[in-house]
């Protein structure tokens, strides 16, 4: 009895060990199984979020391209560089996606040959767009809206949508076997723990454990859920907030814009004054020797008041020149010789870049001469001086060059083979880099601090340079300065030695006579309206004044219709194209002549078509525009009020 109970004990201890050894056996396996399962798990979860990212990284860059043409598109129809300006932001994170996506597929060969095919795709496509923006920062929108309108569909456009397409499809097959082999894996595990829960109690505990795991993956997966809509949440606002400090830095941009142009007023305002306290006592002193010289019987009174016209005649000049440099005429093409350019320039530069800058200027074009734009050209040449002069710090040397070139063959950019007058502007400042060359005529492109340059000013001067079917070449190394070089197509006309004196700039001898006129002159200052009456009269004409543009209609009234009404343009009460609009038509068919001397009459009101006299005037000029305006046809008077 005791043998068998002790054969039982035996056995049941047996069993007992041999349970144990076998639930220990099954739970390791399941262990096992399950971490294996969990590892594989991982993996396939990290294969998917790499597939997922890439899927979203190249949806993200096809819309960031989108987002960048529809700026385009605005900037193309409304010309607002602001536009223009997120075009180019926007591109630019379109090529930092590309970057970004480069480094995702790194370990994947098949993906890396169609980004590079992307990647050419995206470069053509950024070259097509970037000529779009140029030929709307060069003003011709008619051209840039017709470019803009075919590059919607393009190659290029076509090759970027395929590859990123492709990239889409493989990276969704991949996640797609990605599962399956993690489906796969989880049903082995699964029939693993099936075969090993013939036991009970393990397949119980088994089963709490695998259902504990997967209340945590669950609670994972919860978290991670959570966390992602937080950082979508904070990607928002950092996106809303970036806006705000966008739109704030482009009225800071415009606002500094103001700031600039109002400091190179200021730069010119000494030597300006300087000269024209010179000129006012060229002018004061000879009236007051001619003045001495009637009371004493004096023999040198001609010659004193010829010297007073001298100055006068400078002071004109000059402040012509200033109204030319504010872009207040209008553009006039003529044939220009570098010899004259230069005369006209070198006191403009003179008081532009200041003592800190040597101006040398070097003449060897033979007399070469270029028709263009006057004020465009020098104000071209401006720019580049003061671009020139940033480059050196303010203190340096600058050559300005003039020579006879003659290209064998088309130039980069397109320019024709010719005759060229080819204007060079030489600094000895930091220079440029290969890189920065290579973009530097591109719009809103500067290598200048925040707040220092827009980015447009080399971009406008290549479009001068199209304009007159010529071109524009930089020469420069790091440390070892720059050239830029203007190419103007030779004329063959050879340019005027003496220019073709302005209506106000007539002397007293070249008089023209004229038969008498009735004219009416409004005027509210006094002493300007005293002088223009007593010139009219001395030209034989007969005369009625009016100190008030107010007062007109009633002065016509009392007086028979005149020949002609001279007017001022600003005057308080009403504006000479006010007054002239109110008269009853019995006066219309008047014809009127404008004279103003202030430099924003022309532009800050309409003068309906109009002649215009320039103040200050001398009596000549005076006589031809009376009668130029006297001629003009009634008919034409009327229609152009």
């Amino acid at each position: 009895m005791d043998a068998r109970r002790r054969l039982l004990a035996a056995w049941r201890t047996v069993t007992l060990v041999a349970m144990a050894i076998a639930g220990m056996a099954v739970l390791t396996a399941l262990v096992i199984t399950l971490g294996e399962a969990n590892r594989q798990r991982d993996r396939a979860l990290a294969a998917q979020s790499h597939s997922y990212d890439v899927m979203n990284l190249a949806r993200a860059l096809q819309g960031t391209m989108a987002k960048s043409e529809a700026s385009l598109g605005r900037y193309v129809i409304s010309g607002d560089q602001r536009l223009g300006q997120s075009y180019f932001d926007d591109w630019r994170r379109a090529g930092e996606n590309v970057a970004q996506l480069r480094r995702l597929i790194a370990d994947n060969a098949g993906q890396q040959q169609r980004l590079a095919g992307l990647q050419i795709a995206f470069r053509e496509r950024g070259e097509e767009l970037a000529r779009t923006a140029l030929a709307t920062n060069y003003g011709k929108n008619s051209q840039a809206l017709s470019r803009y309108y075919q590059v919607r569909t393009s190659p290029a456009l076509d090759a970027i949508n395929a590859a990123l397409d492709g990239l889409i499809a493989d990276e969704r097959t991949l996640l797609e076997q990605r599962t399956s082999q993690a489906m796969t894996l989880v049903n082995r595990s699964t029939t693993a723990a099936k075969i090993l829960s013939i036991f009970g109690v393990l397949l119980l505990l088994g089963m709490i454990a695998l259902g504990w795991l997967t209340m945590r993956v669950l609670a994972d997966r919860a978290v991670a859920q959570a966390e992602a809509a937080s950082e979508r949440e904070r990607a928002d606002e950092l996106a809303n907030a970036v806006a705000t400090a966008t739109d704030e830095l482009r009225v800071q941009e415009a606002r500094l814009r103001q700031v600039q142009k109002m400091e190179a007023v200021g730069q010119l305002t000494g030597g300006i004054a300087h000269d024209f306290n010179n000129m006012l006592a060229v002018v004061i002193g000879g009236l007051e020797l001619a003045r001495r010289g009637l009371t004493t019987g004096g023999r040198d009174v001609l010659r004193h008041v010829e010297s007073a016209t001298e100055g006068a005649t400078r002071a004109a000049q000059l402040t012509r020149r200033l109204l030319a440099f504010a872009r207040e005429t209008a553009i006039n093409p003529e044939c220009i010789d570098a010899a004259s350019l230069f005369a006209g320039l070198r006191d403009l530069l003179d008081r532009t870049l200041g003592d800190g800058v040597t101006v040398v200027i070097d003449d060897a074009s033979d007399g070469w001469c270029a028709r263009v734009d006057r004020v465009q050209l020098e104000n071209t040449l401006v720019n580049l001086a003061v671009n020139a002069r940033d480059a050196m710090d303010g203190r340096g040397t600058l050559t300005i060059t003039a020579r006879a070139q003659t290209l064998a063959t088309a130039s980069a950019h397109g320019c024709a083979a010719g005759d060229y007058l080819a204007l060079g502007v030489t600094d000895t400042g930091h220079g440029m880099s290969p890189e920065v060359m290579e973009r530097a005529f591109e719009p809103f492109f500067t290598t200048k601090p925040v707040g220092k340059g827009t980015g447009l000013g080399l971009s406008q001067i290549f479009s001068f340079a199209k304009q007159v079917d010529g071109d524009v070449t930089i020469a420069s190394a790091p440390d070892r300065g720059t050239t830029v070089t203007l190419l103007l197509p030779r004329e063959i006309e050879s340019a005027q030695s003496e220019p073709v004196p302005a209506p106000n700039e007539v002397t007293l001898d070249s008089e023209v006579e004229g038969a008498a006129l009735s004219i009416l002159v409004v005027e509210d200052d006094p002493r300007v309206l005293a002088a223009t009456v007593g010139a009219l009269e001395e030209l034989g004409h007969l005369v009625t004044s009016c100190d008030d543009p107010t007062n007109t209609a009633a002065t016509l009234a009392r007086i028979p219709a005149p020949d002609l009404i001279l007017s001022d343009v600003l005057m308080p009460g009403l504006t000479g194209p006010e007054m002239i609009a109110a008269l009853d038509a019995r006066h219309r068919h008047i014809p009127v002549l404008f004279v103003t001397g202030f430099a924003g009459d022309a532009a800050s009101v309409e003068l309906g078509n109009r002649p215009v006299l320039r103040k200050p005037f001398t009596l000549a000029a005076l006589e031809r525009a009376v009668e130029a305006a006297a001629r003009r046809d009634r008919a034409h008077a009327i229609a152009a009020e």
